[in-house]
């Protein structure tokens, strides 16, 4: 054996996997086509939101949560409807998941010394039922280091684990076959890639140097889902969305390709819930990318005013920041404007220095570097927009500013190419908007939703602007943002039982493989459902992985 186990992927999952592994004395072979400097995968580049229930930083801000509201939410969201075969063991797993989120999580955390921000966000604030999507409360707990800072300790101890002589890497190593004899995981074949030293997230090349083949007592699959690979995207995009969009902008590195997947089918591997997927509304382009069509998503406040390619305010629960999902299938299958693939942000200066957040850890420099002087500076005292978002206000290719609304529309057509807008008409929506604005009561529910959020105290501080009149001249410029459908998560994927391991065609587990994080749809081929809560990606892949590599643990040596 070249190893007791292969774990296939150096992302967070894998390498939460390789530590249970190594820190039991097990021998790892951690296998991944890219270079050195892409270790931590597509988590290194994530906000760091992890979701927790009843943390101290929310009793804190005066926020009652308990796992039952939170296991509610989760039922709500997820929507679960294939208890008897794709979701049998998906539900189980989301339960365990929220379980550990009111529990352990937050402790064991710590103990790997990652830290979290005084504040909590609320994000996917839901579709406005009780029983429906989204959080009834605030959640999103930040890490310090943003993704980066969640990613170090594990590759801090795979670093480790290497000089002590556990773990060795193998990068520049694409896995094209999974060895299974006699219905045992024995290990992987595949293509020795040539160097290449690009930095971190750069697409690199795939040209062959040679060939491997390593044999171990078990293998984890690690390798993520589908995000950059928008053929496969269009493949598996469910009717219930409508049409997928001729354009998207591309929220992981190019290396999130999926590939997998259907290599695993190959050797008998249940994949499930392929249908399930997690794209954003709010999506930019790129003005200084890394990858391939790179994208950014807004994390919205909100306050802006959300219209459709034809200039037409959305319905509820498409409103920013709440239903993520709901927005995508309205703009996908609306019959006038599915053909479309954008939709806009209209908002004042006042309103994009207060709620503009960009998701990213190249994006929030200050959290990433940790510096808790700047977060205060730039984020609750100081004056103006964060420095990342002044720049996409500078250079991105989808911002438009003006001192009125006609020119402010004449702008929005000019950057379409296309009349698309009248803007008699959509003053007639922002009046009817900015008269509800008056009275500390509404009808309105986005103008409700505003005067909830300002209740919370991390929201009225940092992350909503006061209401005002967007037509308000004290309040200006206008800005209006040209959105788009960025590609994120496979909510689908390998079905596994609780302790990660992956099941086959039959629904039995294939002695000695595992699967964790978005590969197994974060646990049992698709814990979130048909969607997700926010801070839930990264933690399904540490609580998966953590279960796959204390499982293997147990079984090999």
């Amino acid at each position: 054996m070249d190893a007791d186990v292969i774990v296939v992927g150096a992302g967070l999952a894998g390498l939460v996997a390789a530590h249970e592994l190594t820190r039991r004395g097990r021998r790892v072979a951690l296998v991944d086509q890219e270079n050195a400097a892409n270790l931590g995968g597509q988590a290194f580049w994530s906000f760091g939101g992890l979701f927790l229930v009843d943390s101290p930083e929310q009793r804190r801000l005066g926020i009652k949560d308990s796992f039952a509201l939170a296991w509610n939410d989760w039922q709500g969201s997820a929507r679960f409807d294939r208890l008897a075969d794709e979701d049998s063991w998906a539900v189980r797993w989301a339960r365990a998941y929220v379980e550990f989120a009111a529990g352990e999580k937050r402790s064991w955390l710590q103990g790997h010394g990652i830290e979290l921000l005084p504040t909590v966000g609320w994000a996917e604030r839901g579709d406005l039922r009780a029983d429906g999507h989204g959080n009834s409360v605030p959640r999103f707990h930040v890490a310090w280091g943003t993704g980066t800072g969640v990613v170090e300790p594990f590759v801090r101890y795979a670093r480790q684990a290497a000089r002590d002589g556990l773990l060795t890497f193998h990068h520049r190593h694409r896995v094209d076959e999974l060895v299974v004899e006699n219905g045992t995981a024995r290990g992987v074949r595949g293509t020795v890639l040539a160097p290449d030293d690009s930095p971190r997230g750069v697409a690199s090349t795939r040209d062959r140097a040679g060939d491997f083949q390593l044999t171990a007592q078990a293998v984890v699959l690690t390798t993520g889902g589908i995000g950059a690979d928008h053929d496969i995207v269009r493949r598996y995009w469910p009717e219930r969305l409508g049409t997928p969009p001729a354009e998207m902008v591309t929220g992981v590195p190019a290396y999130v390709d999926g590939r997998m997947l259907d290599i695993s089918a190959e050797a008998g591997v249940r994949l499930v819930n392929r249908d399930r997927m997690w794209h954003y509304t709010e999506g930019l382009q790129n003005w200084d990318p890394i990858w391939p069509g790179h994208g950014i998503r807004i994390l919205p406040g909100p306050s802006s005013l959300w219209l459709d390619a034809l200039g037409r305010r959305l319905p509820d629960p498409c409103l920013p920041g709440y239903d993520t999902l709901s927005t995508l299938k309205y703009l996908r299958t609306t019959e006038d404007i599915a053909g479309y693939d954008h939709s806009w942000f209209i908002l004042t200066r006042k309103i994009v220095e207060k709620e503009f957040a960009l998701s990213g850890s190249e994006q929030n420099p200050d959290i990433t570097a940790r510096d808790r002087k700047a977060v205060l500076r730039d984020r609750l005292l100081g004056k103006g927009a964060p420095g990342p978002v002044q720049a996409f206000l500078d250079h991105g290719a989808d911002f438009v500013t003006a001192g009125n609304l006609e020119q402010l529309v004449d702008r929005m057509n000019a950057l379409t190419g296309k009349p698309l807008l009248e803007a008699a008409e959509v003053r007639r929506q922002i009046e009817a908007r900015d008269l509800q604005i008056a009275n500390p009561y509404s009808k309105d529910a986005q103008v409700q939703g505003i005067r909830n959020a300002r209740r919370y105290v991390g929201d009225r501080l940092g992350r909503v602007a006061a209401p005002h009149r967007l037509l308000d001249p004290a309040a200006g410029p206008l800005i209006a943002v040209r959105l788009h459908v960025l590609t994120r998560k496979t909510l689908g994927g390998i079905q596994t039982d609780l302790d990660s391991r992956a099941l086959g065609t039959d629904g039995t587990p294939i002695e000695g493989l595992y699967a964790a994080g978005e590969v197994a749809g974060f646990g049992g081929g698709g814990v979130h459902g048909y969607n997700a809560l926010e801070g839930t990606f990264l933690g399904g892949c540490l609580f998966s992985g953590r279960a796959a590599g204390r499982h293997a643990a147990r079984h090999t040596g």
